[in-house]
């Protein structure tokens, strides 16, 4: 059985996949890709690093994703972005906790320590069903370390056994049964790097997270309208996205007409 299963879902990702691939290299014992389709050279590139590929049309991010979890057969697995990077030190911890009788990683206990605490050091503790990454936010090549951005946890390495998908749309998150730790070192995201690719991206999430919204029982509403002003508003004054520079300040506006687009979707399902 592979230590490490690493899986990723894509869509015409030739840009962004040969340099994620490259990360997994020294650490993944398996790589498989679920591919919508894509119409570029996708395909190819992750068969030429030696990952099990499956063309799979996307109804959801959370329903591809759990597919891709299905396909693999590591007793941990990784689960990253064709627009994430692992970073040697970050390879480092995760090999610490996959290598049997490893050293363990700094890790926090969930819920016990706030999002600013330092790792603390912890022994051997085989109880740990996932753990925690932070990722480093780039925008159009630009690192942004505020306007809400600087504390993105996300939980990407667990037991296979143990993690399981949210049943969204959008917004995906994976439940764990056990304890959750974190990591030290963070993962780097270059989550867009032109304006077009951020408009078309923000056309698809916004339409998938209305639907969802709408499952949930949420209507359209006066407050809605006011969601743009706020996103704007919390970014750029009580979350420091002026910090970030021309960048930040750019960011926090796409942020606020995301929001808007969102609940005109919400109102035009109705």
């Amino acid at each position: 059985m592979p230590r490490l299963s690493a899986f990723i879902i894509t869509r015409n990702e030739a840009r962004d996949l040969p340099v994620c691939l490259e990360s997994l290299r020294a650490l993944a014992d398996e790589i498989v890709v679920v591919d919508d389709h894509s119409q570029d050279a996708t395909l190819e590139i992750a068969r030429r690093y030696g990952a099990r590929t499956l063309t799979r049309a996307l109804k959801g991010f959370a329903d591809q994703k759990q597919f891709a979890l299905e396909q693999t057969t590591g007793e941990w697995v990784l689960s990253i972005d064709a627009d994430e990077r692992v970073t040697p030190e970050l390879a480092k911890e995760i090999l610490q906790i996959v290598i049997p009788g490893g050293r363990r990683p700094g890790i926090h206990q969930s819920g016990t320590t706030g999002l600013d605490s330092p790792p603390v050091a912890a022994g051997k503790d085989d109880n740990i069903a996932g753990y925690e990454i932070r990722r480093r936010f780039y925008f159009l090549g630009h690192l942004l370390q505020h306007g809400g951005l600087g504390r993105d946890w996300v939980l990407r390495l667990f037991r296979r056994t143990s993690g399981r998908f949210s049943d969204a749309r959008v917004h995906e998150h994976i439940d764990v049964n056990g304890p959750v730790g974190r990591l030290v070192s963070p993962m780097e995201h270059f989550s867009y790097a032109t304006l077009a690719e951020y408009v078309e991206k923000s056309n698809q999430y916004t339409s998938l997270a209305a639907q969802d919204l709408r499952q949930r029982g949420r209507h359209f509403t006066g407050i809605d309208c006011l969601r743009p002003v706020w996103e704007l508003l919390s970014r750029v004054v009580f979350k420091g996205a002026w910090l970030d520079g021309r960048p930040g300040l750019l960011y926090a506006s796409l942020s606020a007409h995301t929001a808007w687009l969102r609940s005109l979707k919400l109102w035009e399902l109705k």
